[in-house]
């Protein structure tokens, strides 16, 4: 592939493309028209001072600024780093910290999240690189940085020179793994465009026949990849703002929506909607996660009812959609986690987590992957790298799984990671919040089944008198994402231990038994 034709750019250039290119909330944006406000945006950015390895981080829901900003930030040689729209202000700070963005571009408020109000509650200090806000939807914020409206649109700025090594950093993704706070996941343009257009190619996407629904945040890349191999397809893309149910059933109805991707969840609360038994005849392809109980039993409605779901795989480090179900597959395999890779170059072995050997066809073990889409490594953190990263250049994904023929199969998380809300979340993050409130001497905290969806429940030591679960909540709403305040919090006397070679270690395991009988144990 010649250098050029893996830029971001090169995937809006296709002469057979369909338009619009997008439509978001209904308004139609042209192929020439995005090319043209990503130009303008690589013009706002030069004059807000931001150049080749500056980083700005994003912080909009899904809207055509978001992706003019990335393409712009690839024209310039800067780096986006993706905020969580979801976040709160210890997760925001942490990602400004780590990231240095000297730029942060947000909406004023969207539905129920005030982004000012939340960022009054970040310290300046804890940001020391961050240097202007930038303001979507309105002339400015109350905040403690200067703020700047983004006009890229609307006002003319000097054209800003552009640079051409598409193998530089350009987008920052958070990954939480097993430490306390997300690490930043680095994407290229090469690894960006190269993994669209295998997925474009994959998938057997053409401009005239195939159209998505883009309900996933562009802050993850399991809404960025769907969204950019559908761009590289030369498909239209209808894009949701946020996800809602009622909203997405309607284009899913109306305009012959042929692929989807999301959440068992989102699927489920769709169908919950409509009675018909059969609403969308075009639909061909829904890949979805599975986070939430009874996703096999979900699978199965929404086949008889002409929403097939496709089990897929990927992570921050391999991009999401890295491989996915097909056709021809049988049903039970088609719709478990894992599937066949996209790319014809990636490669994915599985080693057994005891011996360390490779492990053959149906032995379970850690996943391990080679392939183009894989990142650079993550943002200035060359330890992390070096430990995800094998001597002969194979990502450990930290998943358990097993190969079946030329495909694999994703079984679980290895460690103690979280699935929150569709959101792997550490449980050291949660941990150090609770530490950090009056009266919590330390804390535990491990994910359980509570009436079919999957919630974290926390266990606190006192310190002095033990803490109200009331006032220990409210006060985790305003530092975390609503999907990580802890269902029940409980006073405990001490944690269950264990004794190892390495030292004593918390009984996670126990810790869950003790949940679900406490729990289990409240009157009905």
């Amino acid at each position: 592939m010649h250098a050029d034709d893996a830029s971001l750019h090169s995937l809006i250039e296709s002469d057979t493309a369909a338009d619009p290119a997008f439509l978001f909330d209904g308004t139609p944006v042209s192929r020439a028209e995005f090319a043209r406000k990503a130009e303008q945006t690589a013009a706002w950015l030069a004059a807000q001072g931001i150049g080749k390895g500056d980083v700005v981080a994003v912080w909009l829901v899904n809207r055509v600024e978001w992706i003019a900003l990335l393409f712009a930030a690839a024209r310039l040689g800067a780096i986006v780093a993706a905020v969580n729209t979801r976040y709160r202000s210890a997760e925001v700070a942490h990602l400004l910290k780590l990231s240095g963005a000297k730029l942060l571009v947000i909406e004023a408020a969207f539905r129920s999240i005030d982004f000012a109000a939340i960022l009054a509650d970040i310290a300046k200090t804890d940001v020391p690189a961050l240097q202007q806000l930038a303001v979507v939807g309105a002339d400015a914020v109350p905040a403690q940085w200067p703020s700047v409206r983004f006009d890229a649109f609307d006002k003319h700025y000097p054209p800003a020179p552009a640079q051409h090594d598409i193998d530089l950093p350009v987008l920052l993704y958070t990954t939480s793994g097993t430490t306390k706070g997300p690490k930043l996941v680095t994407h290229s343009q090469r690894t960006l465009a190269s993994h669209a257009k295998a997925v474009a190619k994959a998938l057997q996407l053409s401009p005239q026949r195939h159209a998505l629904l883009a309900m996933l945040p562009f802050c993850g890349t399991f809404g960025m990849t769907s969204l950019l191999g559908f761009v590289a397809a030369g498909a239209t893309v209808h894009v949701l703002d946020a996800f809602e149910a009622a909203p997405a059933l309607k284009i899913l109805a109306e305009h012959k929506i042929t692929h989807s991707f999301g959440s068992d969840e989102m699927f489920r609360r769709i169908l919950a909607l409509t009675d018909a038994r059969r609403p969308f005849p075009h639909l061909q392809v829904c890949g979805f996660a599975a986070f939430q109980p009874g996703w096999r039993e979900l699978a199965a409605e929404a086949e008889a009812r002409g929403l097939p779901l496709f089990g897929l795989y990927g992570s921050s480090e391999v991009q999401a959609l890295f491989s996915i179900g097909r056709a021809s597959d049988a049903f039970a395999d088609r719709i478990e986690g894992g599937g066949w890779p996209m790319s014809p170059d990636a490669k994915v072995r599985v080693r057994d987590t005891e011996t360390g050997e490779l492990a053959p066809q149906g032995v379970s073990g850690e996943i391990e992957i080679s392939a183009p889409s894989c990142f650079l490594g993550y943002f200035n953190n060359p330890q992390a790298t070096g430990d995800a990263i094998t001597a002969d250049g194979f990502f450990r994904t930290g998943d358990i799984g097993r190969l079946r023929g030329g495909a694999f199969v994703y079984e679980t998380r290895a460690g103690d990671a979280m699935r929150l809300g569709g959101f792997l979340v550490a449980p050291g993050e949660i941990e150090d919040e609770l530490k950090s409130c009056a009266g919590v001497a330390d804390a535990q905290v491990v994910a359980v089944d509570l009436k079919g969806q999957a919630r974290c429940v926390a266990f606190v030591i006192a310190a002095g008198a033990p803490p109200r679960q009331e006032v220990l909540t409210a006060r985790l709403r305003q530092r975390l994402a609503g999907y990580k305040i802890p269902a029940r919090i409980y006073v405990v006397d001490a944690f269950p231990v264990t004794d190892s070679a390495n030292g004593v270690k918390i009984q996670r395991a126990k810790l869950r038994t003790i949940a679900m009988e406490r729990i289990a144990a409240e009157p009905s």
